[in-house]
């Protein structure tokens, strides 16, 4: 079964097309690197919670955004050696210029237990 990188991260709204930019050239790396689909997603309905939420959870501030992302790799293995890859790549000087806070990032690995509709 596959395996899942998952990131939630705040960006400021008037970043959003530089947002998209970076992630279309970091996305294309990880593709490039044996990832099976990479989805980026720009809060739309990110309700404040009671006790949390993803708001919370990242710091996100009134005039930031919710970004919620994902990448699919075919399996751990192949995640693991993509991810070497793509962490030693000389493309990867882009990231310095971030359009968004990176130490509000949060991040994890996931192996899926149920996958619908296959």
């Amino acid at each position: 079964m596959s395996y899942i990188d998952g990131f939630v991260i705040a960006v400021p709204n008037v970043n959003r097309e530089k947002f998209i930019e970076h992630a279309r050239t970091l996305d294309a790396i990880f593709v490039e690197y044996g990832a099976i689909r990479v989805v980026e997603c720009w809060g739309d309905n990110v309700p404040d919670g009671k006790l949390t939420d993803f708001r919370r959870a990242v710091q996100a501030t009134q005039d930031e955004s919710v970004v919620f992302s994902w990448v699919e790799w075919p399996d751990k293995v192949a995640r693991d050696a993509g991810m070497a890859k793509f962490m030693q790549d000389p493309r990867m000087k882009a990231a310095a210029d971030c359009p968004f806070d990176g130490k509000r990032m949060i991040f994890g690995g996931f192996k899926p237990v149920v996958s619908l509709p296959g």
